[in-house]
């Protein structure tokens, strides 16, 4: 039974932001539906959050009554910006690039965000580098990987494949293609797209370092709902203002869309991307990008019948080599500081000559100093 529950341990992070790629690969379809039905992406960011808003923040109130720290200036200004970040700037760049593009292609761009969460965490101090040790150097190489192959899958399409389910639409496929054209803009695309990541990198990264003054992960969540809310109405007051037709909503697809991406991709992803964080840290939850848009590909390609080419499979093959390269090079890094810390132990016993508790009581104040320390370069 202790067995089975060390391996559960184990096992959920990595679950966990499987389920978050699964639910974001969910999204980018039924939010590429909405969208091409004349949705705002403006408001549509506003009913997402609403939506994650009214979820969470019943069971946030319950559940972490006991675990909320006081509120602090610093901290409320970290929770506006979190708030400003992903929600608002971050996916409405996110569905204007998905507007002017497809969502095959908007989910590869995304690959993208490794790379960015990876820099940005090396210069907060989250993630340590050393060249010198192999581990290290595996994180850089998977993560230029992973970045070349989603280049390949973005910009180099190959020859056709002839696969089963997708055979009775090639013959349209060039038709189609040239009549989607007309509303696409690649270029302009990969552009909005590529900032909305690196906001999404930065919210990233300071959510990781605001769990730590606040380490109330539901509630952390309503609120960052909530700031998204109310920032994404004011963008869409001004960017669909004199239309109030784009307010109105039905029974139909375009619902279910908002509902989906409040519920999944708002709500509990963010919960699960903080608990997450509070062991594996940003790059980790990061690392796992490249799957959704693997996913989004093999969905759209038996769901929506979307044509599959050769360059955008060999790019899937080179995302999941990085992909396992960077997860290699972070359990070889986490490898090498247990066994250093191991290692230390003994030493100091055998140098004090004191029995166990006079040791802990000795060394234990350091160790607290040393969080002190830690928690002084993070602020």
């Amino acid at each position: 039974m202790e067995g089975f529950l060390k391996i559960l341990g184990v096992a959920k992070p990595y679950v966990g932001v499987v389920f978050v790629q699964f639910g974001y690969a969910g999204m980018a379809i039924l939010a590429k539906s909405a969208l091409d039905q004349g949705m705002s992406q403006h408001v549509f960011v506003v009913y997402r959050h609403a939506v994650a808003t009214l979820l969470i923040a019943p069971f946030a109130i319950v559940f972490d009554r006991k675990v909320r720290t006081k509120m602090t200036f610093s901290l409320f200004m970290k929770i506006v910006m979190l708030g400003l970040l992903e929600p608002v700037i971050d996916q409405n760049l996110y569905y204007t690039g998905m507007k002017l593009t497809t969502a095959t292609f908007t989910a590869a761009m995304c690959n993208i965000l490794p790379a960015f969460a990876f820099l940005m965490a090396w210069a907060c101090r989250l993630e340590k580098v050393n060249i010198l040790k192999m581990g290290s150097q595996a994180k850089i190489l998977g993560t230029i990987v992973t970045v070349g192959g989603a280049m390949v899958m973005t910009f180099i399409r190959g020859p056709m494949l002839n696969l089963p389910w997708t055979s009775h639409n090639q013959l349209s496929a060039s038709s189609s293609s040239a009549s989607a054209a007309i509303h696409q803009d690649p270029l302009k695309g990969s552009l909005i797209i590529a900032s909305g990541c690196i906001c999404w990198s930065a919210f990233i990264i300071l959510q990781a370092i605001t769990l730590k003054a606040y380490p109330a992960e539901m509630s952390l969540t309503a609120l960052i709902c909530l700031v998204g809310t109310i920032g994404g109405s004011v963008v869409a007051l001004v960017m669909d203002r004199g239309n109030p037709a784009a307010w109105s909503l039905h029974f139909d697809s375009q619902l279910l869309a908002i509902v989906y991406s409040g519920i999944i991709c708002s709500g509990v992803t963010y919960y699960i991307q903080g608990v997450v964080m509070q062991t594996k840290g940003p790059v980790f939850v990061t690392a796992f990008s490249p799957l959704s848009m693997i996913l989004v590909a093999i969905m759209s390609s038996f769901i929506l019948s979307e044509i599959m080419f050769l360059g955008r499979v060999i790019g899937a093959v080179a995302i999941i080599a990085g992909l396992y390269l960077v997860l290699w090079g972070q359990s070889k890094d986490q490898l090498s500081v247990k066994s250093g810390c191991d290692k230390v132990t003994p030493c100091e016993q055998q140098m004090t000559g004191k029995d166990e508790a006079s040791t802990t009581t000795m060394v234990q104040p350091s160790r607290e100093f040393l969080v002190l320390d830690v928690d002084k370069e993070t602020n």
